[in-house]
């Protein structure tokens, strides 16, 4: 295996050989620099990679070329390379053909022609996504060997893919070498999944606390009192932690599964602030966390607030694993979580192609599958698109009229344009069907019900704060959102200090509430990243004694 290859694609022989000498001056010293003078050749060449296991880690690709277009060639190379970063190369007229890049091949940036300075104009774009093409290098070789129809075996999957944390995935089931370790580990099937470390030390049946203490996460707080806890790592948490720490605040973040909340498993953010092409949920969590512990803010995961109590003018926030923290000031950002699908059959069928939210790791277990998709809201959507590339057939189930009145308008066109994506308006699913996995679902659309056969079924159907662990201390309204500023009343009952709430404060003066966890929130990224600011600035003002 040779070192990451960068692919650069153009007709015109001038500007290739600009752009081949461009990336070299940059990135000969880790990447292989790579050309190719039509899409053709370029496809050949991508396969001759492919065959040697080449890992390729960009594509910058011209639009207008004989033959293959540069979106047809985008497009095609998502095949053989899905991760690697797709960059088309436009004039300024064709940025028309951006946006339809963005939308048909999934392009990650477009850049105009001339690129010149590239220390200013192409430099900074391919450095960016190059970091996030990157992945940590295994500090361990990690295995994972699990029953992919375990609730348990998912759990684990699920807590290393959205911690970012590499690992290989051995079935039990369909490979032999997983039924080999196994027996040479000594341990029972029974025993699953079982997590085997680059020392050989084998976990089975491991809690996630231990699994995370095992891999290097922080799972223990330093200190014991903090100037500001935030109990939550979504885009509000993550957004108060880099605020907090870089203005000396010594910071505490904790988070009971992993930094990005609903956010993190987010496959793709297109109406986020600043990227055209939009992102990730996993990329925009990494630069968070990266930025925050940056900082010196100190991260918990996994690492559950689990009560509160007072001892004026300070809180003291209680944590799953027995311990308790200090704050001086306390965000609480824990988010929400999607409601669970109440018919006969589901519980019993979580983690078993019952699934609540749209990770890769569920995605590649039903390539090729039927999948439906329970929900009318922009995550429900989403997930639908990001499915649609991986399964046979998805299938997005509204209770209503149509998905214009609760999705996105650019969803909307984006599904509608999907082969793959049918729409079922006013049907809603009345039982999950099947024994050791999901084999069916039956759906009700009106007074009319039938069965039909399912691989999988991804339930996005309403949300519910995370928020009973703030009982006896916060006031909350009557669906558990947090109230603050001006809901909690004019004055506030039992308001201690003599100046109001200030408009994200609780019912507990230095406690503050933001993100959607907040009554009254805009269920947006980009206002829980204001929100989660904006406490912070309240924060020191609290802390001044104003």
């Amino acid at each position: 295996m040779g070192s990451p290859v960068l692919l650069a694609v153009d007709d015109d022989a001038p500007v290739l050989a600009a752009v081949e000498r461009d990336l070299r001056d940059r990135y000969a010293e880790h990447y292989q620099v790579l050309t190719a003078s039509s899409g053709n050749q370029a496809l050949d060449l991508l396969h001759r990679l492919r065959l040697r296991e080449d890992p390729v880690a960009l594509l910058l690709v011209d639009q207008r070329m004989p033959g293959m277009s540069g979106i047809e060639l985008l497009t095609a190379s998502r095949r053989l390379y899905p991760e690697a970063r797709r960059v088309l190369l436009t004039a300024y007229a064709d940025t028309e053909a951006a946006i339809r890049a963005i939308n048909d091949a999934d392009v990650h940036h477009y850049l105009l022609k001339p690129w010149d300075p590239p220390e200013d104009r192409l430099y900074p774009v391919l450095d960016d996504l190059l970091e996030t093409w990157r992945r940590p290098a295994p500090a361990a070789n990690l295995r994972l060997i699990g029953d992919r129809w375990s609730p348990a075996t998912h759990d684990v999957r699920q807590f290393l893919a959205r911690n970012l944390v590499p690992y290989r995935w051995l079935d039990v089931e369909a490979d032999a070498q997983a039924r080999e370790l196994l027996e040479i580990a000594g341990v029972d099937a029974g025993e699953l999944p079982v997590v085997v470390l680059e020392d050989g030390e084998v976990l089975a049946r491991p809690d996630l606390h231990g699994v995370a203490q095992r891999i290097g996460l922080h799972v223990r707080a330093e200190r014991e009192a903090y100037d500001l806890v935030i109990a939550g790592a979504g885009p509000a948490g993550l957004a108060a932690a880099v605020y907090g720490a870089s203005e000396g605040l010594a910071t505490l973040l904790l988070e009971c599964s992993a930094p990005g909340g609903q956010a993190g498993t987010t496959s793709r953010i297109e109406n986020y602030l600043g990227f055209p092409v939009g992102l990730s949920g996993a990329d925009l969590t990494l630069r968070a966390r990266e930025q925050a512990t940056r900082f010196g803010a100190e991260m918990l995961v996994p690492s559950e607030a689990v009560g509160l109590a007072r001892a004026d003018p300070y809180t003291i926030v209680r944590i799953a694993d027995g311990g308790e923290v200090s704050a001086s000031a306390l965000v609480i950002t824990s988010g929400v979580t999607y409601r669970t699908l109440d018919v006969p059959g589901a519980a019993a069928l979580t983690g078993m192609g019952v699934y609540y939210g749209a990770g890769r790791a569920e995605a590649v277990d039903h390539s090729g599958g039927r999948v439906f998709v329970v929900g009318g809201g922009n995550s429900a959507g989403q997930a639908a698109m990001f499915l649609s590339a991986f399964a046979a057939s998805v299938t997005l189930l509204i209770r209503g009229e149509d998905l214009a009145s609760t999705m996105s308008r650019y969803l909307v066109d984006r599904i509608e344009a999907s082969d793959t994506i049918t729409v079922g308006n006013r049907t809603e699913v009345a039982g999950v069907l099947g024994e050791r996995r999901l084999e069916g679902l039956r759906l009700r659309t009106g007074a009319e019900e039938r069965e039909v056969p399912a691989d999988a079924v991804f339930v996005f159907i309403g949300q519910a704060p995370r928020t009973s662990w703030l009982d006896g201390v916060v006031r909350r309204d009557e669906r558990g959102f947090v109230l603050t500023g001006a809901d909690l009343g004019q004055p506030p009952e039992g308001w201690p200090l003599p100046v109001p709430p200030l408009p994200l404060e609780t019912s507990v003066p230095r406690v503050f509430a933001a993100g959607d966890v907040r009554r009254g929130s805009v269920k947006r990224i980009a206002s829980a990243v204001g929100e989660g600011a904006m406490a912070v600035s309240f924060v020191h003002e609290r802390l001044a004694g104003r």
